[in-house]
């Protein structure tokens, strides 16, 4: 059932998972499932739930992923980071979160999954240093469009952007920023999920 939902999901979202990402995505999810019993890494016990609001909500970002370096901040348990570093193997990415049970997790789900790609950091995101810059950020549901910038705007490259990941449009945040970037906002759907989603894409102006 689980590997029904993934597929056909990520399939009407016009993604088409390979076996070896269809593998890692579930062996992710196991982790996950096994781990929460006794890290409380996420409210959302169903694992059905998991699929549609961790694994199809994390695959909404990765058509606006490019070939890195990627930060992924506020990381949690690895959402979207880990679901990136599968699907983009190439990419570089780093996640980042100040609680050291949840990098326990993620760090133990990098190893098991085999991702070279990826590494993760016990760090408060106001006192990584990169080392090259970053040519993406991403958060989800990690804070308001400005402490994002305020906190991470060091992170990124010169021409870096900032993928935020939230539900209802901000527009409140966006008008706060329209002076100093240049803002998209794309809307994102997750097959048999009614809330609203949308990705802020933040760029220098």
């Amino acid at each position: 059932m689980r590997e029904r939902i993934l597929r056909k999901g990520a399939q009407q979202m016009g993604i088409n998972l390979t076996d070896a990402q269809v593998k890692s995505l579930l062996g992710y999810l196991d982790l996950l499932q096994k781990w929460n019993k006794a890290y409380n890494l996420t409210a959302i016990r169903n694992e059905l739930e998991m699929v549609r609001l961790h694994l199809l909500d994390s695959l909404t970002v990765v058509p606006f992923i490019g070939d890195g370096p990627v930060a992924d901040i506020g990381t949690g348990a690895g959402l979207p980071g880990v679901v990136i570093a599968i699907m983009k193997p190439d990419t570089q990415i780093t996640m980042v979160d100040s609680n050291i049970k949840k990098v326990n997790f993620v760090r133990q789900a990098i190893g098991q999954l085999g991702l070279k790609n990826a590494q993760v950091t016990h760090t408060r995101v106001e006192e990584l240093v990169p080392e090259p810059c970053f040519k993406q950020i991403t958060s989800r549901a990690f804070a308001s469009l400005e402490d994002m910038i305020e906190w991470t705007q060091h992170l990124a490259c010169a021409e870096g952007e900032f993928l935020a990941m939230k539900g209802q449009i901000p527009s409140q945040e966006i008008n706060l920023l329209s002076d100093r970037f240049q803002i998209e906002s794309h809307p994102l759907s997750v097959p048999d999920e009614p809330g609203e989603r949308c990705l802020v894409v933040l760029k220098h102006g």
